[in-house]
């Protein structure tokens, strides 16, 4: 987890963040993951008592810890969410982010890939039981297929799912999102690009969301060492650049998770995640909300 300590750092050394952009979300609270994970599963997160085989899924053993960083990174994208809705009301369009979260593999009534909760799954419920949202578009561009999303919303017409991954990473065997786009090994900036300018816009248009879920994983980058594509950090900031601006410019709000980013020098992960972060905030101006 050490990357999340460094882009918070280095978002206050560099002045891409004020310390009072910077909001402590509360826990998701157990009965808002409740209206996506089953209650025995969450049972046996919140008493201890996974199993051995379903820890190893998760990829980390239980701890205390564990929980309350989970449910901490839900309630962010929660928080987020809440935060972009605000603002388009205020001033007509609204983003927010969350410097965690876009833990996609999480299903109903498993955790897998490092991921505890769903929390894009878990803020999409939590926005339609409040009224505020009817139709949500979750835009997944981490390199691995969000497929603890794709299942939790495979026969829901109100979420639309987007994935562009790599056709044989993890999971190995994926389960049909919306809209899959499958890249080959060692594909770069032009082909993930080109998938972005091809298929947001068509979903914004043709879904009308009332909000985005915008996980921006960083995990495409050339170095990452689970992503086997070949994304330049340049081009990665192009990406966030179109996602956002096509969104901004359909007065769609939008939050964003940060997701996967494993590079083998954290600090290449962390630069990727800063100019995210940097973009957020600009495009948030003149409110710099951030959370």
């Amino acid at each position: 987890m050490n990357k999340y300590a460094r882009l918070r750092e280095r978002c206050l050394a560099e002045g891409v963040l004020r310390p009072e952009d910077l909001l402590e979300p509360a826990a998701a609270a157990w009965e808002e993951l409740a209206l996506v994970h089953g209650a025995q599963y969450l049972e046996r997160v919140r008493t201890g008592t996974l199993d051995a085989a379903e820890q190893r899924r998760i990829g980390f053993p239980w701890s205390l810890e564990m929980v309350e960083r989970s449910r901490r990174s839900a309630g962010a994208t929660i928080c987020a969410a809440r935060a972009a809705l605000d603002d388009t009301g205020a001033r007509g369009w609204g983003i927010a982010l969350n410097l965690a979260g876009g833990t996609h593999h999480a299903h109903a009534d498993h955790g897998e890939g490092f991921c505890v909760f769903n929390d894009a799954a878990v803020a999409t419920r939590v926005l339609q039981r409040e009224g505020r949202v009817e139709r949500v578009a979750i835009i997944d561009l981490d390199v691995h297929q969000g497929n603890g999303t794709a299942a939790i919303f495979v026969a829901d017409p109100t979420v639309h799912t987007f994935s562009v991954h790599g056709a044989r990473n993890f999971p190995f065997r994926k389960t049909r999102s919306t809209l899959d786009v499958e890249l080959a090994d060692g594909a770069g900036d032009e082909v993930l690009l080109a998938a972005v300018e091809t298929y947001v816009p068509q979903i914004l248009a043709e879904f009308r969301p009332d909000l985005v879920l915008y996980l921006a994983g960083a995990d495409p980058y050339h170095d990452d060492r689970f992503g086997r594509l070949g994304m330049s950090k340049s081009g990665l900031r192009e990406r966030d650049h179109l996602v956002l601006g096509l969104c901004r410019d359909a007065g769609v709000p939008v939050a964003v998770a940060m997701a996967g980013g494993y590079a083998r020098d954290t600090e290449d992960t962390v630069d990727i995640h800063v100019e995210t972060v940097r973009l957020v905030a600009a495009l948030s101006r003149p409110r710099h909300k951030s959370h």
